[in-house]
């Protein structure tokens, strides 16, 4: 009886035991899943990853200023500048310090071949395969007029052995010409933490690139046809540069456009016995901008030659050795120099046929 009576407790203590075993298990698993619920709806890897895509939209640049210089190279004299000094990324237009490399270390007759990583590079492309053939003059021709990443890594690869050695050329350069406020990290434009310049630096080296022949030859050209060193591949390089062949006078430069750094443009005009560089940087309205801004600084020329009088124009000595400031300026926070005419600061260029769109 006893014996039974034993038996009968342990039965029941083991069946307690079983049940709160099973009970806590279906606890943990619970408070494992409501854990798991809680990690995935807390993480939602692919969900958050698309938001996070989504939080850098290129309408930022709006928000952001515009850098802009407009010179007269002839005189030097700047004409109009809004935060010509403050650093920014500067997309393709970094290809033009690559250029100038390019042509003072490189041999444009050498035969390049077209190495993995510079077919892998991204964005605009020529369409480069590694192993390819090509002369280094028709990869400065695609960099320069197509702003193609494949035709640059393979001219950098080749100037100078990897582009790691190269940009450290490009920032001596930089130093030797006195760009203060420039600093790069590629050679191709890409945006990066330290890649950055100022439209006023940006102006100076182009001046110095435009000085050189094969430069300024190259840029003015709307199209190139580049040849592997074999003739078996053809290759058309057509300009991002929509200013070419659009509006008279424009004899290049370079377009850029990465998302940190919006659209650029630098723009050489010249008519007449009139030259005017125009660098934009996070233009908001690249093409209509650029020939509002060029346009007015063409009549400038045309009122000083008029001698207008503080009356007529409505203009206000700054004390500045740039010239004169209008008032008000094209937008709010812009510096204005010149003898732009009083009640045109404002127009925007409705009857503009340029219009905007992608471009390097």
């Amino acid at each position: 009886m006893r014996r039974s009576r034993g038996c009968l407790v342990a039965g029941s203590a083991a069946l307690v035991m079983l049940f709160l075993l099973s009970a806590g298990q279906e606890a943990g698993s619970a408070s494992d899943s409501q854990s798991r619920t809680l990690r995935a709806s807390q993480g939602r890897p692919a969900h958050v990853k698309a938001l996070k895509s989504y939080s850098r939209p290129t309408t930022r640049h709006a928000a952001s200023p515009e850098g802009i210089l407009l010179q007269d190279l002839k005189s030097g004299r700047i004409l109009y500048e809004n935060h010509a000094d403050q650093p920014m990324a500067p997309a393709s237009l970094t290809k033009i310090m690559s250029a100038i490399v390019i042509l003072e270390e490189g041999n444009l007759e050498d035969q390049v071949t077209v190495s993995r990583r510079a077919a892998a590079a991204h964005k605009i492309k020529l369409h480069l395969k590694a192993g390819q053939l090509v002369p280094l003059r028709g990869l400065l021709q695609a960099m320069l007029i197509r702003s193609a990443n494949d035709a640059c890594l393979a001219a950098v690869e080749h100037v100078a052995g990897d582009e790691e050695s190269f940009v450290a050329k490009m920032n001596a350069k930089a130093s030797a010409l006195g760009l203060t406020r420039t600093h790069f990290q590629n050679a191709c434009g890409f945006d990066m933490p330290d890649h950055y310049s100022t439209a006023a630096d940006l102006a100076a080296l182009t001046t110095y690139a435009m000085g050189k022949e094969t430069f300024a030859a190259i840029v003015r050209e709307p199209a190139a046809v580049i040849q592997t060193a074999d003739q078996r591949k053809r290759f058309i390089a057509r300009t991002t540069n929509r200013l070419l062949g659009a509006m008279e006078g424009v004899v290049g430069v370079k377009t850029g456009y990465t998302r940190e750094a919006g659209r650029c443009l630098i723009a050489v005009v010249t008519r007449e016995d009139k030259e005017l560089l125009l660098v934009l940087l996070n233009a908001h309205q690249r093409w209509g901008r650029a020939q509002e801004l060029i346009e007015l600084g063409l009549q400038s020329f045309e009122e000083r030659s008029g001698a207008p009088s503080e009356e007529a124009t409505g203009a206000t000595a700054t004390g500045s050795s740039h010239g004169e400031r209008l008032s008000p300026p094209l937008d709010p926070g812009v510096e204005l120099h010149g003898d732009i005419p009083a009640g045109e600061e404002n127009h925007h260029g409705s009857s503009f046929v340029i219009q905007p769109g992608e471009g390097g």
